[in-house]
């Protein structure tokens, strides 16, 4: 949570495993840790991804439901966004590959200009081989992200910060996850029946 300004007021991070996000109890902490409530959040800023499927759709719908129950503003953060602003932060400076796992031995692959007042883009988000970002750290490229030598995560403080000041506020319903790769779904065999 931050204030207008951009000013992290709480936070509250829990790792996870399996497909539960506890988003709710998260909510509840950093409201009380900010000594807020819930008719105070003027805006909810939300991670798009790339990153879980799961997280990235659960984030989505809080934001949506916010929006829905209380008229709050919502907004959709890119994660290689927040990651570059990390990097910036942490004085990683010059062309930085930002990384993030796509499962199946590939890797989501952000290129970015990185300098002390400025932060841009220089090559359009896109999945690579594992390989490719061996090669990369191999040939002396800076690599940071969560699985890098160099660890970075997308974090919900950095996600508010960047919201802070913005006035291009979305829609619920226009909030839309990053991915580049198309989802699949395999339908489960029908049952057996044993007599």
């Amino acid at each position: 949570m931050a204030d207008a300004a951009g000013a992290v007021l709480a936070e509250a991070v829990e790792e996870t495993t399996g497909r539960g996000t506890g988003a709710f109890a998260l909510i509840e902490r950093v409201l009380a840790q900010a000594k807020a409530a819930r008719e105070q959040v003027g805006v909810v800023a939300v991670g798009l991804g790339p990153g879980s499927y799961t997280g990235i759709r659960a984030a989505i719908a809080v934001a949506q439901g916010w929006q829905l129950a209380r008229g709050t503003r919502v907004l959709g953060i890119g994660s290689m966004t927040s990651l570059a602003a990390q990097a910036q932060a942490e004085k990683v400076y010059g062309p930085v590959c930002l990384v993030v796992d796509a499962q199946r031995e590939e890797f989501y692959l952000g290129e970015w200009r990185i300098g002390p007042a400025d932060r841009q883009e220089v090559a359009p988000l896109r999945i690579v081989p594992a390989a490719e970002v061996a090669a990369r750290q191999a040939a002396g490229e800076v690599c940071v992200g969560p699985e890098m030598k160099q660890r970075l995560f997308p974090t919900a403080a950095t996600v508010a910060s960047l919201a802070a000041g913005r006035g291009d506020f979305a829609t619920g319903d226009r909030l839309e996850p990053v991915y580049l790769r198309a989802t699949s779904f395999v339908k489960a065999a029908a049952g057996r029946r044993d007599i």
